[in-house]
């Protein structure tokens, strides 16, 4: 017997609909964009990912944020934390980012999303300038000491295994568009160097 690898269905063929991306987009009077928030566990990712979704908002930007528990209750309920789930959980979201970049949006997705292999391949889904790395830098150090969800603890007392950071490894960003300095600013503060970011861009005016 052999095993054969699959293949995409060449009966599948891609639609292409009269109303595109770019309609889409000047519709809403903005320029897409996926803002990936990758760091450790309690560095600040959804705070300020939904801290700039907020502030977005009121200058009027139309927005999605993704987080990570949140999707686990639906789209990823299936998965858990191994290696390989967790590679198919960074691969649902990257296509779900692109599906709602397509659909004219500002994304912001706050995932750890540990390797470096796993970011690329959600930035080769995406048009060049499309997808921004933004990495929220806290030591591990800081990251343990707030512990608002009480997981380094319970990752430290063994209950939690392949926890990142702990028994798993974490791949810092090389060259990150956005590199917060998630340990020693204010949210305030953080959110605008994403402003700022993002206006010299041209992600908004």
């Amino acid at each position: 017997m052999t095993t054969e690898t699959p293949t995409k269905d060449e009966n599948i063929v891609w639609h292409k609909h009269a109303i595109d991306k770019q309609f889409r987009a000047n519709l809403k009077q903005q320029k897409p964009a996926v803002l990936w928030f990758t760091g450790l566990s309690g560095a600040g990712k959804s705070t300020v990912a939904g801290a700039l979704e907020n502030k977005l908002a009121e200058l009027g930007y139309h927005t999605y944020l993704l987080d990570g528990d949140n999707v686990r209750h639906g789209l990823c309920s299936d998965l858990g934390f191994s290696e390989q789930d967790r590679r198919e959980n960074i691969r649902r979201i990257g296509e779900l980012s692109k599906l709602m970049a397509d659909a004219g949006l500002i994304v912001l997705s706050a995932f750890i999303s540990p390797h470096r292999t796993e970011r690329q391949l959600v930035r080769d889904l995406l048009p060049e300038g499309e997808f921004i790395e933004v990495f929220v830098n806290a030591s591990l150090e800081v990251c343990e000491q707030r512990d608002p969800k009480g997981l380094y603890k319970k990752a430290r007392a063994g209950e939690i295994p392949n926890f990142t950071g702990i028994d798993s490894e974490y791949e810092a960003p090389i060259n990150p568009e956005i590199d917060l300095l998630a340990g020693e600013k204010s949210i305030d503060a953080l959110v605008d160097d994403c402003l700022q970011a993002l206006k010299a861009r041209n992600i908004i005016a």
